[in-house]
């Protein structure tokens, strides 16, 4: 082993994208040189641990996206305002791109690992041929006809391709023509020794603040769940542009004393997060693996999710480790919450099963499936 392996990140502020990007440059680095290329510079410091023995270069450090400053110029009409932001933006553009080519050009490295479509078109196009490249996806396609072809074409010159989930694997192997698609599960860094007691009457959902995420729907759920238990409280962690839509829909519901929008944890602060709460809840529209169910997993909580995370099927066994709610139905959803914590035994067995779940996705199992996949390239 022992190649040098350069992977292609857009930022390293937090989303599961990138922390699947700092947990998989952490497994690589045990037994190759890896270099983590940044687009942006959004902290000081990675939102995620990253070993001290990989090298991160950014390519734009006082510069970051402004797509937020510019929509609130142009929706007050403030016209100056907005023109200096489509100035900024157009420039923060032409350099993303300019000052990522003329890297990607210059690499001299075994292995580049891309992350985004982005980069799959410029690795594609301006990569040294003899340079093995990898192209990883971390989203779902949502049956977009326009996605799938975008990406496809995208990854066009690739000896890999590797998709997030084994169902998107599967779902790619039919359409992709001269690239090898491979399918590695993510993993969480550790299994936790101290888990949930399952004693709190505290319910739990960690992500992005954003639409696709549905808290609003978690919200409502929450709503109706006060009705039969009304001693529960509700933790949502994370931060995002709905922040602020979320909050006026607890104050509206009167929740404020039940609902909390927690903000980003660090990971000592959010393992106690985990151990403090009883049950995991997802409501997001999609979901191409759900990381943060298999880390919730590892602490022993039962887990429901609608099922229309693509990704959660692969992670929640119905009726084994908690429950798959179909058609988003949020009186469904809330009798799934009620059915677990008015059942002990029930809750037990969910428990015991998610931790068999969370051990498939250990570092330990995954790094042998890396290991072995690096060493036959």
């Amino acid at each position: 082993m022992n190649k040098k392996i350069v992977i292609l990140a857009l930022h390293l502020g937090t989303g599961g994208a990138e922390k699947v990007i700092c947990n998989l440059a952490n497994l690589l680095s045990e037994h190759n040189n890896v270099k983590i290329i940044s687009t942006y510079k959004l902290n000081c410091t990675p939102s995620f641990y990253i070993d001290k023995k990989i090298e991160i270069e950014y390519l734009i450090e006082n510069l970051t996206p402004n797509k937020q400053e510019l929509k609130s110029a142009i929706k007050s009409f403030n016209i100056i305002l907005a023109l200096k932001e489509l100035a900024k933006s157009l420039k923060i553009l032409y350099l993303r791109k300019s000052l990522m080519i003329k890297t990607i050009k210059a690499l001299d490295c075994d292995i580049i690992i891309s992350t985004r479509i982005l980069h799959n078109n410029w690795v594609s196009k301006y990569a040294n041929n003899k340079i093995i490249k990898i192209a990883q996806e971390h989203n779902h396609h949502n049956n977009n006809q326009k996605y799938i072809k975008k990406l496809i074409n995208s990854i066009q010159g690739f000896n890999y391709f590797m998709p997030v989930s084994k169902e998107l694997a599967d779902f790619y192997k039919t359409k992709v023509k001269n690239t090898k698609v491979i399918y590695i599960p993510n993993f969480i860094e550790k299994i936790p020794t101290e888990k949930s007691s399952l004693k709190n009457k505290q319910l739990i959902s960690v992500g992005r603040l954003d639409k696709i995420k549905g808290f609003e729907d978690l919200i409502d759920i929450f709503n109706l769940l006060q009705q039969d238990q009304p001693d529960w409280i509700l933790h949502i962690v994370g931060e995002g542009t709905e922040k602020q839509n979320l909050q006026n829909k607890i104050n509206e519901l009167h929740l404020e004393k039940k609902v909390f929008l927690c903000g980003n944890k660090l990971s000592v602060e959010l393992e106690k997060e985990y151990q403090n709460s009883s049950i995991y809840l997802m409501t997001s529209f999609s979901e191409s693996f759900g990381l943060v169910l298999v880390e919730a997993a590892s602490y022993g909580l039962p887990l429901i999710a609608f099922d229309s995370a693509q990704g959660a099927k692969e992670i929640i066994e119905n009726n084994k480790n908690g429950f798959l709610i179909p058609n988003r139905n949020k009186e469904e959803f809330t009798k799934k919450i009620i059915e677990i914590i008015e059942n002990p035994k029930k809750q037990i067995s969910f428990s015991e099963n998610s931790l068999l779940v969370a051990n498939k996705f250990s570092k330990e199992k995954i790094t042998k499936k890396w290991n072995k996949f690096i060493d036959n390239i």
